[in-house]
């Protein structure tokens, strides 16, 4: 199978930038902009910006969603002591990326990044920083390549011990359920016991009906669609695995930390840590 682009690659990175839609709201580039960066054009504004004002708290999940990431890559560096972690639908650079996370607590902690936007890997370069004891990689690849992904990550990440595998609101870019959860489940068990799954997922409830306007909006105007899920059916994406307290769910209620300051009560992205006994 051919490589995939390296981030170094010069010409694979102007390839990258020359596919950036900069005429159509792209999700990552919205992301960026309810969290306060830089790389997001006027098209991705004025969607952001329509999209909160269907749901004015949908900002919120992009902070809730990068605290739980925090917190449970500290948690599991930290406390679980894992020394390898394998981010897929890893999304533009930001502040505190896994392996900054995981490095702080960790140096030597190992990172493989996956994903396959062109915006990602025209910046990808933030994320290959690294402390001198540990090592950080980036893969261009789909989720779905299940096999590519692991036959790339095994060359930075030894399988045979513990990782963490971190899917943060990117299984929700696959429609159909049983697809989404085969590819979780192969990907959970090519890792061995003592592995981890940080997942989190948008999900859609009666009592937040004004998720499902901004969703349906989002998916007649923006890009790459996306599709929710009932808190139960993201839940089903650990079974098999022991669930951390506080089992799944808002994101902002995963183990909150004093400095997260202050945000809703719950949030409709929701989010867990399961182990592989």
């Amino acid at each position: 199978m051919p490589e995939s682009p390296a981030v170094n690659d010069v010409n694979a990175v102007n390839e990258a930038r020359s596919r950036i839609r900069t005429d159509q709201p792209h999700t990552a580039r919205i992301w960026n902009y309810w969290l306060g960066g830089k790389d997001n054009y006027p098209v991705d504004q004025q969607a952001g910006d329509q999209i909160r004002r269907l749901h004015p708290g949908i900002g919120d999940y992009a902070l809730a969603d990068r605290l739980f990431l925090g917190r449970a890559v500290g948690h599991l560096a930290g406390e679980c002591g894992i020394r390898q972690f394998l981010d897929i639908g890893t999304g533009l650079p930001s502040a505190d990326n896994t392996h900054e996370v995981a490095q702080r607590v960790a140096p030597e902690s190992r990172i493989v990044y996956v994903d396959n936007d062109p915006i990602v890997l025209a910046h990808a370069e933030a994320l290959l920083t690294s402390t001198p004891e540990g090592r950080t990689d980036y893969l261009d690849e789909d989720l779905r390549n299940v096999d590519r992904i692991l036959e790339h990550a095994s060359r930075t990440l030894d399988l045979s011990e513990p990782v963490a595998l971190v899917l943060l609101g990117v299984v929700i870019f696959v429609e159909e359920d049983e697809e989404a959860y085969g590819i979780v489940r192969r990907l959970v068990e090519a890792l061995p016991r003592g592995s981890h799954l940080v997942l989190s997922h948008t999900v859609t409830r009666p009592d937040m009906p004004d998720v499902d306007a901004a969703v349906a909006f989002w998916n007649e105007n923006g890009t790459p669609k996306l599709t929710q899920r009932t808190p139960d059916a993201v839940a089903r994406f650990f079974d098999g695995l022991e669930l951390l307290e506080p089992g799944v769910v808002s994101c902002n209620r995963w183990r909150p930390a004093s400095g997260d300051g202050e945000l809703p009560a719950e949030v409709a992205m929701f989010g867990g840590v399961g182990r592989k006994g």
